[in-house]
């Protein structure tokens, strides 16, 4: 994987970026460190210097842990003890790592570009500067979800600066700052046919396309729902038509391998170049990953216990995100007469979406893990795949409702996976344009739709009905409802779903509900987890109450350290 070359002298080039300051947007570099007169020279300097930028996606840290767009602060995953932004009982912080490193990251790209404008050969660098430039507003698009109006940096600073006391600059400016970066970017990025497999994984000119839909959704709707329509439509425009492009493009598929089947759901988030699942297909048949954190368990592992972690334990599945799988029918569990209830431990997960029994685990059935018995030996299932097993899944713990995404069945010690994080990922391209077509005119064709949302729905369910206008219509179901229930179900775990109830200004509705586990009462719980009794209320298994939300709550507060350093930043409303 040659592309891990990028983080070991990215480690050697981050020299030149290194923060001394208590003002995190002056980032000043130490004298001892390495000199700009014997640097900035030659192309391969320029793309040295750009390789450290690739440092600054997200990886597995940013959803295991707890932050700024974990699903744990949301509610389709629960951790023990709860949390603070999820629950809203965050306070304002006196500093923020969040915020400083992500000042630390635009004075490196900003370095770079300037560095840029005096280079005698400006074409034999031109990718590398459109890589800051993508960097810078993949930074700022970081910020804005985070803190909305933030200071708008775009050249390096000294400690005389006068932008160090300027205050913040708008929400439009700021977007508006992004859309101009990544479009610029857009124009100079190889397209992905053209990166050579030495390079692979370098930002594509549809991975900039793709991300431009994204900001431009987020965007747009956060203004939609708070009743800016004029600024919307302009910019759910524009994300219709970046995320077209790049399904027009052909460069980019879904992870479907034949032989694979229905289970490509669950293997292509565990892909490695080692035996990883029952194919053996590795890294090369992923044409989904748009923009992925690479990992290797050669040369770069991820360095996580992420399977112990993830696999029936630290991270509980909600009984909200649990019904929100459809019946083979195409119909919510309200409505499908497929739906075989909830009496058994293992009913409701009958005649349901398959992308469920890939994310979730049953009761009963047999699971692997990376230990040593417990991990796979033939990948067949037969007698031997199973003694060696970690054995039959019992659902009487944490939520009911267990997790499997993310956790890998082939045998390596605790921290050595090495499949990749998806930054971007063409089913999310797919949901963007269906989401952003609908936003915009308030409906969305038969035709767009099995175009984009379709392709997702029934990649692993072959049988189940196409969303379309007629069967919404039939059923009376909703279809901004579906729409966001396809995303929802699709991205799980990949760090939407705050993000997600954020713009959609939905939070308020939905973050002070319950945290809910399985239904108890009139089920074989009620002799299988007898445990829980005291915390039952109306059935179900009640994990956390007494959750709230206010206004403020929709955006972070900004550090007291910063507007201490500039009394000029006013702390966000509310705060």
């Amino acid at each position: 994987m040659k592309i891990n070359k990028i983080y070991i002298k990215a480690a050697l080039v981050g020299l030149l970026f290194t923060t001394v300051s208590c003002n995190d947007l002056v980032d000043l570099k130490p004298i001892n460190e390495i000199s700009d007169a014997d640097y900035w020279k030659n192309s391969d300097q320029f793309k040295l210097a750009a390789n450290e930028f690739y440092t600054y996606l997200r990886s597995f840290s940013d959803i295991l842990n707890d932050s700024p767009h974990s699903d744990r602060r949301a509610d389709f995953v629960f951790v023990s003890g709860g949390n603070a932004f999820s629950n809203g009982t965050n306070t304002i912080p006196l500093s923020d790592g969040n915020w400083n490193s992500a000042y630390s990251r635009i004075r490196a790209t900003n370095y770079l570009i300037e560095k840029a404008s005096t280079y005698t050969q400006p074409n034999d660098i031109k990718q590398f500067v459109a890589e800051a430039k993508f960097f810078r507003a993949y930074t700022y698009f970081d910020l804005l979800q985070q803190y909305g109006e933030v200071p708008l940096i775009t050249k390096t600073l000294t400690t005389t600066s006068s932008e160090l006391s300027s205050p913040q600059n708008s929400r439009e400016e700021i977007v508006n700052f992004i859309i101009q970066d990544i479009e610029s970017a857009i124009t100079d990025l190889p397209l992905e046919s053209a990166i050579a497999a030495s390079d692979k994984g370098r930002v594509s000119k549809g991975a900039a396309q793709a991300f431009l839909g994204r900001v431009t959704l987020y965007e747009g709707t956060w203004q939609k729902f708070r009743g800016n329509t004029a600024r919307a439509n302009t910019l759910l425009d524009k994300s219709i038509s970046s995320n077209d492009e790049v399904m027009k493009s052909a460069l980019y598929e879904l992870f479907a391998p034949t032989a694979l089947g229905d289970s490509a759901q669950k293997y292509m988030f565990i892909l490695e170049n080692q035996q990883s699942n029952p194919a053996n297909i590795t890294k090369a048949a992923n044409k989904e990953y748009i923009l992925a954190n690479r990992y290797d368990f050669a040369s770069r592992q991820i360095r996580l216990n992420i399977t112990h972690s993830t696999l029936n334990n630290i991270y509980w599945v909600t009984r909200k995100f649990a019904t929100q799988y459809l019946c083979q029918d195409g119909l919510p569990i309200d409505k499908s007469p497929l739906f075989k209830g909830f009496a058994t431990t293992t009913s409701e997960f009958q005649n349901r979406d398959n992308r469920m029994r890939y994310n979730m685990m049953i009761d009963g059935n047999y699971y692997w893990d990376n230990e040593n018995p417990g991990a796979r030996v033939t990948w067949k299932g037969d007698a031997a795949d199973i003694a060696a097993s970690r054995g039959k899944h019992k659902s009487n713990s944490n939520s009911g409702y267990a997790n499997q995404k993310w956790a890998t069945e082939r045998r390596l010690d605790d921290n050595q996976e090495g499949y990749d994080f998806p930054v971007i990922r063409y089913a999310e391209v797919l949901l963007n344009y269906a989401e952003a077509v609908y936003e915009r005119n308030g409906s969305i064709s038969d035709v767009d739709l099995n175009r984009s949302l379709n392709l997702v729905r029934n990649r692993v369910n072959k049988t189940m009905p196409r969303l379309s206008n007629a069967f919404v219509s039939a059923n009376g179901l909703d279809l901004r409802t579906e729409i966001r229930r396809e995303r929802n179900i699709e991205l799980y775990f990949e760090g939407f779903r705050r993000d997600d109830l954020i713009r959609w200004k939905t939070a308020e509705t939905e973050l002070p509900m319950d945290i809910q586990g399985i239904q108890w009462t009139g089920t074989a719980y009620e002799t299988y987890w007898t445990g829980i009794k005291n915390n039952i209320s109306g059935g179900l298994y009640r994990i956390e109450s007494g959750r709230k939300w206010q206004d403020r709550n929709y955006l972070l507060p900004i550090p007291s350290q910063q507007i201490q350093l500039n009394t000029n930043l006013k702390q966000n409303a509310g705060w």
